[in-house]
């Protein structure tokens, strides 16, 4: 098991900074999730844990051990990147078997290991094919198997099952959890899906443009953001945001409001919504079976109300909306959370 610490790392890619004073640890054994949009910063700081880039400035730390000096494979972390880099004259089997035989694993621990990763894949219908012959979503398990049949001291993932249909994605981001948890190993893991860090993570890292913004598990993070870019970031649909007199307006019970507040935050599960006379216009029904989300215009914004099951409301109905306790947010100018009511 490794613990791994970045302390006030710093990178530039000529004049633009893409890494900017960050400072992490990942405790050992943990599932440790990278979310933030494009150009936040998420595959740089994978490429620094690797070696494959050095930081100009700050350190980083496995096991409270400096890693400046030490190369990528001295370091024994395995990758899963985007581009798979595949070998195209090898078969998929002999894709995952690569690490095992370069090590010179001996042979019986290495078809146990294939046999036993492969399967928990999926896999054993297209490992006789080579990756030319392997659909997108194919070749993503076979680079996810070649990295889980190693024993390194932690697991990189970087956006791993994007190709993947939404039935197997889910499936595959419940098996890594649970293989994480069997192997007792640091998973690092980076998505665009919020829905996806949320669902497997320990822990979440949210990057902005290089900095760090918030560092949580899924729930605190999702029930206490720091700010309005947080809180923006999770969640779907998004969370509301209005400023302090469109709120009051649109909302009938008495909000307790901060002084200082700019922006009021509100997720949409937390809108009440009744059918009656009111200051808000139904302009959009989205019924998704377990939950139906709507469009209300109410004092000029466009609020989102996420409800259970399928209430019964019709496009242009008047409707009243109110908050739940404890459901409000509040940020100031800069975009810092205050406090909620």
């Amino acid at each position: 098991m490794t613990s791994i610490r970045f302390e006030n790392v710093s990178k530039y890619y000529g004049d633009a900074l893409a890494v900017d004073q960050v400072s992490f640890e990942v405790p050992d054994n943990a599932f440790f999730c990278f979310f933030g949009p494009p150009l936040s910063g998420k595959s740089t700081i994978l490429k620094l844990i690797l070696g494959l880039e050095t930081p100009d400035s700050g350190e980083i730390f496995f096991d409270g051990r400096p890693m400046r000096d030490v190369s990528p494979p001295d370091r024994n972390v395995a990758m899963v990147f985007q581009n798979l880099a595949l070998f195209p004259h090898m078969t998929a089997l002999e894709n995952v078997r690569f690490p095992l035989v370069e090590r010179k694993i001996d042979e019986a621990t290495i078809r146990a290991r294939v046999a036993e990763v492969t399967e928990k894949l999926h896999m054993a219908h297209i490992l006789h094919k080579p990756p030319a012959q392997l659909s997108g979503g194919e070749r993503q398990r076979v680079a996810i198997a070649r990295a889980l049949v190693r024993d390194p001291v932690a697991y990189l993932m970087d956006d791993p099952i994007s190709a993947l249909d939404a039935r197997l994605r889910e499936e595959t981001r419940v098996e890594l959890r649970r293989m994480q948890q069997d192997m007792a190993k640091t998973l690092i893991y980076v998505t665009h899906d919020q829905e996806e860090a949320m669902s497997v993570s320990d822990q979440m890292l949210i990057l902005d443009k290089g900095r760090v913004r918030q560092i949580g598990a899924p729930h605190d993070l999702y029930d206490t953001p720091n700010s309005a870019y947080v809180a923006s970031m999770l969640g779907a649909p998004a969370m509301n945001m209005a400023g302090t007199s469109d709120a009051v307006s649109a909302l009938s019970n008495a909000l307790d409001i901060d002084q200082g507040t700019m922006t009021v935050g509100i997720r949409p599960e937390h809108l009440k919504v009744v059918r009656k006379d009111g200051p808000g216009r139904v302009t959009a029904i989205e019924p998704l079976g377990a939950t139906t989300v709507l469009s209300i215009e109410a004092a000029g914004v466009t609020w989102k109300a996420s409800l259970r099951g399928q209430p019964k409301h019709e496009i242009g109905a008047p409707v009243e909306l109110s908050v739940d306790a404890g459901g409000l947010h509040c940020f100031d100018a800069q975009g810092d959370a205050l406090s909620a009511a």
